[in-house]
């Protein structure tokens, strides 16, 4: 491109943005956006006078989304913040702010109303919401100290509005699986059944004789799988004077699953208050009670996936079918549509999260605050399972599992704040403290045979019984400070301090000090371009601190025992043994930061960008320490230390743009890039860490200095062997000649890359990395007169996903069903050269973890699309101020070359018979009085 073509392209965009708008006074134009309050950690800042990479999440479009829980809004809203779903109702999301920085606890601090929360997302109720804010670099996280390595999401909830406003918010919606694997029919398995037990030389099944003659056979996935409907309603109150402000709320969500027997159902009050009592004194609270209830069913996608479409799932009686005597014949699994029915899998919690504060005005600059909270988490589990005979399948006793479980936080924060302009200075400094403790109990029950079904009490079973209770305990004393100093709009530092001491440490190592600094230059302001019309702001941001990671067990400093009775000659002996080596050397994980960025609006605020880079070290990183069995103590169970180190570093881009307002149709774009390198610089051992079982005997995931945190770790394939000449000029990888016993033509071929002439552990090396490249989303909103339209897209590239279900679907070596994809099957010389021959028992081991299941994770999602039409004001009276109808869909379409469900799976990006993400369309009205 050339320097003439380059400066009318910039000049005629110049002009575009620019318009009329440089008719009106640039500063009253730009102090909307300079002046935004975002709260931080222990206060509040303008978004001018932030240092540090803070992410300020845009409510009015992400309450857009009718979305279970706000972690699924979240979603794509953020640079550097990712977000992973599951289907499955009730569950949580997972979040990774800046990568993964630890192979121990990677879950982000989060904080409702000033306290941090033990619970998950889906205890808040989407309407209740104010705002969310990330914080991301150490210069922001540095006040949480122990806590903020993973960085911090601070929610705050409403208050009351002036006026008095009653709102009511509801969405239905459909939601069905977006994408079902494709599965052998009937005629088809029976053929390839043929085959298989054919070449390992056994006898076929007689049933199978003529495999066109059964048809389609069963579709278990459609039985298991099925649209179901999600719904919320919500009620809301709020009011504002002069002294006091009131929100109250109350929610019902309900989301039944996709899968047979499971949904999710939820409850929740809100009652939020200020009130200033005297001119120098104001006391408020925040208080949530909720209570849900979650079916969780005993489903198995990957059992249902792989049974036999040869057998019915219910016999001539109408009852529940099983396999047949011959497990080579019909398989061993026993019926998965039964189970899932039959069993009673589920949890009720209730949850109470407030606090109550005090502030004091002591002078016209000084504050204290004092805040107390208390959030109690009860969990009560119960598993039901009656006894059955399905064929050769059977449960002899019926069983019944109870467990409860206590979870109790208490908090108290004292902090003075102190804030004073003059003249050209500003200076906010923050003192304080704050304590935190936790006590959780458990105390579980277990019974079998039970002489009616009727009677599903503890007491009434009859046979093996077992309970089972403990209790643990952690607490946190914390010093904080924070100074920010401003000089005429144009200077900025930041400096923050604290010091935190954890029970989870031993005496010598309880407490540990975090820093942090950021400095950040407001160039806009300077009068070279304070002036411009083209430039409204422009700030540039330095940052580096330190902040911790103390997520190990409770007491992996000292000594552990367990009592054990032993059986001597009949009589029970009572003992008491160690459990876990303790390291009272364990100290904390320690993670130091540096950021660099830029924030930039311009012609009239219609262009804004935001640029942050990162370099993110863990030091001292928690492993778990390799304990020998000779040591006498349990090489299961085994304490932490301190032996590693991980660097992320990254960069992450936001633009938005107002494309379109002077005329009754406006458009505006948002655009999140985020890109993120992940490497372990060092481990403990030479020996890497394999993670992340695949349930074929296997492990998939690796942990080892020089790669990435959890890349697949595997054998290597080149082909298929097509002859037996093929086979001798090859490494040797199951001896023999025999056709059905050894290696034979129609095999996979695997790297011997060690050049030792044999395959085996040796030549496992890297095979895939589940880390993306970037991750980025492109939001679109239109609005024409009282019509909103907004479009949003949202992306992963670059990374990679073993797909695990498909060592059992194309496996072709036990009678379970495979996927349409071994039609394609090696039957020859020259047929394929990717799906080896069909035989049972694998005797060249085909199905062992390799690139084999490597497949491209990469995506593209319509994640949104939201149509909403808002009322004329006065259509049904005066009393309605507004009406809002709109029509949403989730997930509606998938761009992507994954084979399985979906390509969102798990954070380690294996998917292994996960609940899949679901498409859901939605209709939804909200109203205010």
């Amino acid at each position: 491109m050339n320097s003439k073509y380059l400066k009318t392209t910039l000049a005629i965009a110049a002009l575009y943005f620019s318009g009329d708008l440089y008719g009106q006074k640039k500063d009253t134009i730009n102090e909307k956006k300079i002046e935004e309050v975002v709260v931080i950690g222990y206060g509040k800042a303008k978004v001018k006078d932030l240092t540090g990479s803070v992410s300020v999440i845009n409510m009015n479009k992400a309450s857009n989304q009718p979305v279970a829980d706000i972690g699924q809004a979240i979603q794509g809203r953020a640079s550097g913040v990712t977000v992973i779903n599951s289907g499955e109702p009730g569950s949580n999301v997972t979040f990774r702010i800046r990568g993964t920085g630890t192979i121990k606890n990677n879950d982000p601090l989060i904080v409702v109303d000033g306290m941090p929360l033990n619970g998950g997302l889906n205890q808040i109720n989407m309407s209740d919401v104010e705002s969310i804010n990330i914080l991301k670099d150490a210069s922001s996280t540095a006040i949480y100290g122990s806590r903020g390595a993973n960085g911090v999401v601070i929610i705050t909830t409403k208050r009351g509005a002036k006026g008095g406003v009653l709102n009511f918010d509801t969405f239905t919606a459909v939601q069905s699986v977006a994408n079902m694997p494709k599965l052998l029919e009937a005629s088809q398995y029976a053929q390839l059944n043929n085959e298989m037990l054919a070449n390992a030389g056994l006898s076929t099944n007689p049933e199978f004789a003529d495999p066109a003659s059964l048809g389609k056979g069963t579709d278990w996935l459609k039985a298991l799988f099925s649209p179901s409907i999600m719904s919320s309603y919500s009620l809301s109150y709020g009011d504002r004077s002069e002294k006091s402000n009131l929100y109250v709320s109350a929610s019902y969500f309900n989301q039944k699953g996709m899968v047979l027997n499971t949904d999710y159902e939820r409850f929740i009050v809100q009652l939020n208050g200020d009130t200033k009592i005297k001119p120098f004194l104001k006391l408020g609270n925040s208080l949530k009670v909720q209570h849900d209830v979650k079916k969780k069913g005993e489903y198995d996608v990957k059992n249902t996936m792989l049974s036999l479409p040869t057998r019915s799932i219910y016999d001539e009686n109408g009852n529940w079918a099983g396999p047949g005597t011959n497990p080579m014949l019909y398989g061993d699994i026993d019926n998965p549509i039964g189970k899932a029915s039959l069993v009673d899998k589920s949890t009720k919690g209730y949850n109470l999260q407030g606090n109550i504060y005090g502030e004091v005005d002591i002078l016209k600059d000084l504050k204290f605050k004092s805040l107390g909270g208390v959030e109690v988490n009860i969990w009560d589990d119960r598993t039901w399972s009656p006894k059955y005979q399905w064929g050769v399948k059977s449960q002899e006793n019926s069983y019944l599992y109870e467990g409860n479980n206590r979870s109790i936080t208490l908090l108290w924060d004292n902090t003075l704040t102190y804030d004073k302009i003059f003249g050209n200075h500003h200076i906010n400094v923050v003192a304080g403290s704050s304590s935190q403790s936790n006590q959780f109990k458990y105390l579980n029950a277990s019974v079998q045979k039970f002489a009616s079904d009727n009677t599903q009490q503890i007491d009434n079973g009859t046979l093996q019984p077992t309970q089972h209770g403990n209790m643990s305990e952690w607490a946190i004393m914390s010093y904080l400070g924070r100074a920010n100093y401003s000089f005429a709009d144009k200077y900025y530092l930041t400096a923050t301090i604290r010091r935190d001491g954890s029970s989870r440490f031993g005496k010598e190592n309880r407490w540990g000090w975090f820093p942090s600094a950021a400095f950040a230059w407001r160039i806009s302001n300077e009068n070279f371009l304070k002036d411009s019309k083209t430039i409204n702001n422009l700030k540039l941001r330095l940052g580096y601190g330190i902040t911790g990671n103390q997520e190990i067990g409770n007491y992996s400093f000292s000594s552990s025992y367990n009592t054990y009775l032993y059986n001597f000659n009949s009589t029970y002996v009572g003992a008491v043994l160690p459990t876990m080596l303790p390291n009272p050397n364990v100290k904390w994980e320690g993670q130091e930061q540096f950021n660099a960025g830029i924030d930039l609006d311009m012609f009239n605020n219609r262009i804004s960008l935001i640029v942050d880079g990162y370099v993110k070290n863990t030091n001292d990183m928690l492993v778990p320490m390799s304990v020998p069995v000779t040591s006498g103590y349990s090489d299961i169970y085994v304490p932490y230390i301190n032996a590693g180190k991980i660097q992320n570093k990254g960069v992450e881009v936001t633009l938005s743009t107002k494309n379109l307002l002077k005329t009754e149709f406006k458009w505006s774009t948002d655009f999140v890039f985020s890109c993120n390198k992940n490497n372990v610089e060092t481990i403990n051992s030479d020996t890497p860490i394999l993670v992340s079982n695949t349930g074929f005997n296997s492990t998939i995931g690796l942990i080892q200095a020089g790669y990435p945190v959890n890349v697949f770790y595997g054998y290597v394939t080149d082909g298929i062997f097509q002859n037996q000449a093929q086979i001798d000029a090859h490494a040797v990888q199951t001896p023999g000649t025999n056709y059905a016993t050894s290696t034979a033509p129609g095999d996979i071929r695997f790297k011997d890359l060690n050049n030792d002439g044999v395959i085996n552990d040796k030549d496992r090396t890297f095979i895939g990395d589940p880390n993306p490249k970037f991750t980025f989303s492109l939001n679109n909103t239109f609005s024409y007169k009282n019509f909103d339209l907004t479009i949003f897209l949202q992306g992963s590239y670059g990374n990679d996903i073993y797909n695990a279900n498909r060592m059992y679907t194309e496996s072709m070596s036990v009678i379970q069903n495979q996927s349409t994809a071994v039609l394609g099957r090696w039957n020859g010389e020259g047929t394929s050269n990717s799906i080896p021959r069909p035989i049972f028992g694998d005797p060249n081991q085909n199905s062992r973890v390799s690139d084999r299941y490597i497949e491209d994770g990469s995506y593209l999602k319509l994640k949104n699309i939201n149509l909403s039409y808002t009322l004329p004001k006065g259509v049904f009276g005066e009393n309605l101020n507004m009406v809002k109808i709109f029509l949403s869909a989730q997930n509606l379409l998938t761009w992507t070359k994954y084979s399985g469900f979906d390509p969102e799976v798990p954070v380690n990006g294996i998917d292994n018979g996960t609940y899949p993400i679901s498409r859901t369309v939605s209709l939804g009205l909200n109203i205010a009085f």
